[in-house]
């Protein structure tokens, strides 16, 4: 029979003492599941993701802008040139090339391509637009290469010096060449030819107004670009 008076509790166990060194094994765990996770989401999304987002396709015909430049009268106005009306002639039309392609000019297997499946067949060629813009947006060549003084290189690059055509890279969901958005997915560029955005043209323009302040009606004016 137990006594009344004898107050001893029965001992409890205790716990076994944490590994030293399992808390810090632990979090280091986690912070290489983090860096992981993060350097695979930057794979993805700044590499993985751009590459798999544009379709890449070749011109219908390869051309050598260098050459043309050199060898044909008035360079690079002989193909790309203004109107009577003051607009701009954009991609040349076959009528532009048949005054020196009626025949193969050279041994070269585009030139030869060119005649058969174009100018023999009298077919325009369904050249693809790198600067091609969505339908809402209005670009005045004139405005900016005659009043503005621009020069192509400024918005096009150095096209004018290049052997051949470069890879047409088109968005698989919005359908504009990958020249609108630029190659940096960020949107940084280096160069003013790198990408054609709104934000590229309106930070010429406002850089541009403020040079010229008598000019005043075109600032904030979104009906200015937009249709």
């Amino acid at each position: 029979m137990s006594n009344p008076s004898d107050t001893t509790q029965p001992e409890k166990s205790e716990s076994p003492a944490a590994t030293p060194g399992t808390e810090s094994s632990g979090g280091a765990v986690v912070i290489l599941f983090f860096i992981f996770g993060l350097a695979a989401s930057m794979v993805l999304g700044w590499v993985i993701f751009p590459t798999l987002l544009y379709s890449k396709k070749k011109q219908p015909v390869d051309f050598n802008h260098a050459l043309h430049v050199v060898e044909v009268e008035n360079g690079c106005q002989s193909c790309h040139f203004f109107r009577e009306d003051g607009t701009f002639s954009g991609r040349p039309t076959l009528e532009s090339c048949v005054t020196c392609h009626e025949s193969v000019q050279g041994a070269t297997e585009e030139e030869a391509r060119f005649v058969s499946q174009y100018v023999e067949k009298n077919r325009e060629v369904p050249w693809l637009v790198y600067a091609q813009q969505p339908d809402c947006v209005f670009f005045s060549h004139a405005a900016h290469t005659i009043k503005g003084k621009m020069d192509c290189v400024t918005c096009h690059g150095h096209i004018g010096e290049s052997d051949h055509l470069p890879i047409y890279e088109v968005n698989r969901i919005t359908g504009y060449s990958r020249n609108i958005w630029g190659r940096n997915i960020a949107g940084i560029k280096r160069n003013t030819w790198d990408r054609m955005k709104m934000d590229d043209c309106s930070e010429c323009h406002i850089r541009e107004n403020v040079r010229q302040a008598s000019v005043q009606t075109e600032k904030g004016g979104c009906f200015v670009c937009h249709k």
